[in-house]
């Protein structure tokens, strides 16, 4: 078993909530939860216990209560969940009152800004009354084209208040991009913002605004939110409205919210499309609140008085999360700007906002570590009690580099789920060892196990990634796939009646989980499948390496791995690096991993939310074509890949 960095100690353990939750739920349903793993052991067959009990320990709040929890508990797709009753998820972000901050935004040269919990109601109210105005009701959709700012979080509020679904992109997403998302929805408002800043660069987004109205059919209002310091210019935009204008013309309404049955749809969130047009997936109102405050309470043990950070935009699903640790109490953190211009400002602003959850990418501890920061010497943090890292798997290089330079008591978390689920499949627990390289446990309520390509759940060894029973946050299909076919297919073909999700991940024998990258990215040599993930946390720790990409090419009848890296400024691949790489992977893995090519090139391809797309190179360097090309943040980056000398031989 892996080396255990961190254990809680006794009074931290028996202080989080989910230990309260074990208790309480041991006494109501008369079960012997004596631990962590009874307490999961039960969550799963037991579902109906369990998630009654997370609605009532969550303090959910419903017009009215469910006839029954589960009904068709075998079928996958096909049970639902809370059967009868009725919510509103913006009511249940909103319960709380008071002066006390429910938002703080910061961003590159933006000032500070605090929202109250009484100030961000009254600004839902009225982003709802506008809403209304504009006849925005139940089931009608509302597309967000903003960066990771307040009117971002009062526009979802509001929308859903109404019953209506959100949806939203990042302003860094190209024209076509984003139309390919919001094309397909037919939004009938849009809310967007004129511009952003990124690393000191600005950029204008209102021709983008203005190509994407010609192509939104069915569009009513589009709205303006300023992220500059002088006023939009609105001139190329007929029709379009200010942010703060169209608050101010909104009529005097009093907030309210439309309860709906627990599967309404919330959320419209989208696939990467690297590979093809984005998938459109649906989730549900119930669904979503009630795994995002499982995750948030028995898993982070957040809480009133926590103070939530994640870095995201509002194109990745970990926005939608974090919105969320409002129905927690935990005043939310926003950031909106590069995570590196300075290289620090993320810890500057743990440290200066005191921070108590913080969350960022596996890509970025592995940044910070090259940079050489010492975040635990060079800033308080005091307040500091769970890192989170997700995006893809953390290197237990990165598990040392956190546990030695940031801060030794700590609950270090690396997270896996994703926009498929709008949730997690495996995350932390603030009353389980962390073991270095591990993500910490299976996600509780979810039956998450690994499969062999005959479908036989092993433990021990790598396989596919599958869920075994159905869960509230399953989406409640796609949009525009009327029949459930394509949702079928999709995620239900491989395993009959099973989730299958898409890692290559293997179950330890103490319950912690390793994911080994995409299943469909696996490197497949000589019939044997690698994990992509075994070789990058080799080639990452190289200081002379800025990023890497793995991939295979089809040769001489099998395949080869070909390693793709970006070196630092000034630096070329010689053969002494090449083979010092080689050499490394040859020792920490097998003979297998060993690159058959290494090729520098001057940049590796990533999605806009960080995501590296082997796929998409191992198209390219095959000679087929990227259909969406602008669903990457460096678009350009593909080309180097096409017709190079070194793969031709």
């Amino acid at each position: 078993m892996a080396e255990v960095l961190w254990q809680p100690d006794p009074a931290r353990r028996a202080a989080t909530a989910v230990e309260r939750f074990r208790r309480e739920a041991a006494a109501r349903w008369h079960r012997d939860l004596a631990d962590w793993d009874a307490l999961y052991r039960w969550s799963v067959d037991h579902r109906e216990e369990f998630w009654a009990s997370v609605w009532d320990f969550g303090g959910v709040r419903a017009s009215r209560g469910c006839d029954q929890v589960l009904v068709d508990p075998d079928r996958m797709p096909g049970s639902r969940w809370f059967v009868g009753a009725r919510l509103n998820f913006a009511e249940n972000l909103l319960r709380r009152a008071g002066p006390e901050p429910a938002l703080i935004a910061l961003g590159e040269r933006a000032p500070r800004r605090e929202l109250s919990w009484d100030e961000l109601r009254r600004e839902v109210a009225r982003c709802a009354a506008a809403l209304a105005a504009a006849g925005v009701g139940a089931g009608d959709r509302v597309a967000g084209f903003l960066p990771n700012v307040p009117e971002t979080v009062i526009a979802m509020l509001g929308a859903a208040s109404l019953g209506a679904i959100w949806s939203s992109c990042s302003p860094d997403f190209g024209a076509q991009g984003v139309s390919d998302r919001f094309g397909q929805i037919s939004p009938k408002v849009l809310i967007a913002t004129d511009g952003y800043l990124y690393g000191g660069k600005s950029g204008d987004v209102l021709p983008t605004v203005a190509r994407l109205r010609a192509v939104l059919a069915g569009l009513v209002a589009t709205v303006i939110v300023p992220n500059h310091p002088a006023p939009p210019d609105l001139a190329g935009l007929p029709g379009a409205v200010a942010w703060r204008d169209w608050l101010d013309a909104a009529p005097d309404r009093p907030l309210a919210f439309h309860q709906a049955p627990f599967d309404h749809p919330l959320f419209i969130l989208f696939s990467s499309g690297t590979t093809g047009l984005p998938k459109c997936l649906v989730h549900g109102a119930g669904g979503t609140l009630l795994q995002h405050v499982k995750e948030h309470q028995l898993h982070c043990d957040l809480g009133p008085g926590d103070r939530l950070f994640y870095y995201t935009t509002c194109g990745w699903m970990m926005w939608n999360w974090l919105a969320s640790g409002l129905a927690s109490g935990a005043t939310l953190v926003l950031y909106d700007g590069s995570a590196t211009a300075p290289r620090d400002v993320l810890w500057r602003l743990a440290d200066a906002e005191r921070v108590t959850v913080f969350g960022v990418s596996a890509r970025y501890l592995a940044a910070c570590e090259k940079f050489g920061l010492r975040p635990g010497a060079a800033r308080d943090l005091s307040t500091l009690r769970t890192l989170l890292s997700t995006g893809s798997p953390l290197a237990p290089a990165s598990f040392d580099w956190v546990y030695r330079e940031v801060k030794s008591d700590l609950q270090l978390s690396s997270i896996s789920g994703g926009t498929d689920i709008v949730s997690c499949f495996a995350l932390g627990s603030p009353v389980l060892p962390v073991r270095r390289g591990e993500l910490q446990c299976r996600g509780l309520g979810m039956a998450v196990a690994v499969f062999d390509d005959e479908g036989r759940e092993v433990i021990g060894r790598p396989g596919e990634l599958v869920c075994t029973k159905s869960f509230p946050s399953l989406p409640t299909g796609l949009w525009n796939d009327p029949d459930g076919s394509r949702y079928r297919a999709t995620y239900f073909e491989r395993f009959p009646g099973v989730w299958h999700h898409g890692d290559w991940a293997e179950v330890r024998p103490g319950g912690g989980l390793l994911i080994h990258g995409r299943s469909d990215a696996t490197l497949n040599p000589g019939g044997v499948r690698i994990g992509t993930a075994e070789i990058y946390r080799v080639v990452d720790r190289f200081t002379e390496v800025v990023e890497s990409l793995v991939t295979v090419q089809r040769w001489a009848g099998d395949e080869r791995i070909v390693l793709f890296v970006h070196l630092r400024d000034g630096l070329d691949l010689d053969d002494p690096l090449g083979e010092r790489i080689r050499q490394q992977i040859r020792r920490e893995t097998t003979p297998r991993h060993v690159p058959a090519k290494i090729v520098q090139v001057p940049a590796i391809p990533r999605t806009l939310s960080g995501k590296t797309v082997e796929l998409a190179v191992r198209r390219v360097i095959h000679g087929e074509t990227v259909e969406n090309r602008d669903a990457l943040a460096n678009p350009e980056s593909l080309d180097h890949f096409r017709d190079l000398d070194e793969l031709r031989h």
